[in-house]
């Protein structure tokens, strides 16, 4: 099969959710035998093409005319990227989030595939902010011109469904993989007692603020436990800094305990996590999530939020732990508790490693894609 992507995401110039999953899969399809193209708007003026492992990625020119209208030139470019790949070799199934596909005609030569990653309606409702017209509109427009769907969990499947119809149409439920290369077993001798490792962007809806908030509570207890924080700052829309909001608003018996690292590599992840007594995640909100079940992967400790689709991922106290992300005493508590009972969440972390390999498995998950495009292609 030839199937393309449509993502300004990838690991090769920079982190995302998105761009994960895509190389993950691409890379395994690739191997199967499979083509995979990955075509999106990149920052030059002139169209990159790349090759990550058998991906072909093509990085087309940054829009030039229509600035304050930008979907409609890199909608044209994207278009006229799609027929010239499909004159190459046909393309059997392009696949799209949710704020792209109404780029594409409703009419193709191939099948159009929404993958709900979370959108803008889904983060609306979790935020409890209004949604936005324009944005709302062209998300509409996106599942109308899609043949088929895939949710990354139950959780975004049943909230995006209370804003956007998908009715009539393939749906099938399929989990992120996780690189079982990457995210091996860690080496538990490296673990460094009472060290927490949080990933992911620096904001408030990843929990940090709280997070941060329950480690003043848990110093008392471990004196010597730190934090160390990896993954991008975010900046209010006036431009501040939200690290350097953070280190303006707790005291410095609480940030000689923290250290925020920035953005790093994908690549460079799991050797931060094979030092964490505790991974700790406490977002407030996601579609699935990666981190929790890549550390999972690696055998180590999770905490994890109650909310969304953590309950779908970590059964308390089986195979990790849950806490209430919007509560940072409740998250304080569950790491005094983790801390206190490292063999007890040894026991846990080998349980959730057993499990993530079982819900999160390249090989698995890339079959299961491939019987639902094959299913929606026999649907004609």
């Amino acid at each position: 099969m030839h199937i393309c992507y449509l993502s300004y995401e990838y690991p090769l110039w920079g982190t995302g959710g998105i761009g994960s999953f895509i190389q993950t899969i691409g890379r395994g399809l690739v191997r199967m035998g499979h083509k995979v193209s990955v075509v999106g708007i990149g920052r030059k003026p002139y169209t990159e093409e790349l090759n990550d492992e058998g991906v072909e990625i093509y990085r087309l020119p940054v829009t030039q005319y229509f600035r304050k209208a930008g979907f409609i030139e890199n909608g044209w470019r994207i278009r006229k990227k799609l027929r010239a790949l499909h004159g190459q070799v046909p393309i059997d199934v392009v696949e799209a989030p949710e704020a792209l596909m109404f780029m594409l005609p409703k009419r193709t030569p191939y099948k159009k595939v929404v993958r709900m990653h979370g959108g803008h309606h889904f983060f609306a409702e979790s935020e409890n902010r209004s949604v936005e017209k324009w944005k709302g509109y062209l998300e509409k427009q996106s599942y109308q011109r899609a043949d088929a769907f895939v949710a990354v969990s139950q959780f975004v499947k049943s909230h995006t469904g209370k804003y956007l119809s998908t009715e009539g149409r393939p749906m099938e439920i399929i989990r992120y993989p996780i690189n079982g290369e990457l995210f091996s077993q860690a080496d538990l001798s490296k673990t460094i007692p009472h060290r927490l490792v949080f990933a992911g962007t620096v904001c408030e809806k990843k929990g940090i603020r709280q997070l941060l908030e329950a480690l003043k509570l848990v110093i008392p207890r471990f004196p010597d436990v730190h934090l160390d924080v990896y993954g991008r700052d975010w900046f209010f829309p006036d431009k501040r800094s939200y690290v350097n909001y953070l280190k303006g608003a707790f005291p410095e018996e609480v940030l000689s305990h923290v250290t925020f690292h920035g953005a790093i590599g994908l690549s460079e992840i799991p050797s931060k996590y094979e030092v964490a007594e505790l991974c700790v995640f406490p977002s407030h909100m996601e579609t699935q999530g990666l981190v929790a079940p890549e550390a999972m992967f690696m055998g180590k400790p999770v905490l994890f939020s109650n909310t969304g689709p953590g309950p779908e991922t970590i059964d308390h106290k089986r195979n990790g732990l849950l806490c209430n992300p919007h509560e940072s005493l409740d998250i304080a508590e569950k790491i005094i508790y983790a801390l206190e009972h490292p063999e007890e969440m040894q026991v846990m972390a080998l349980q959730g490693q057993k499990d993530a390999l079982e819900i999160f498995g390249l090989g698995p998950i890339i079959e299961r894609n491939l019987r639902f495009y094959e299913k929606i292609q026999s649907n004609d």
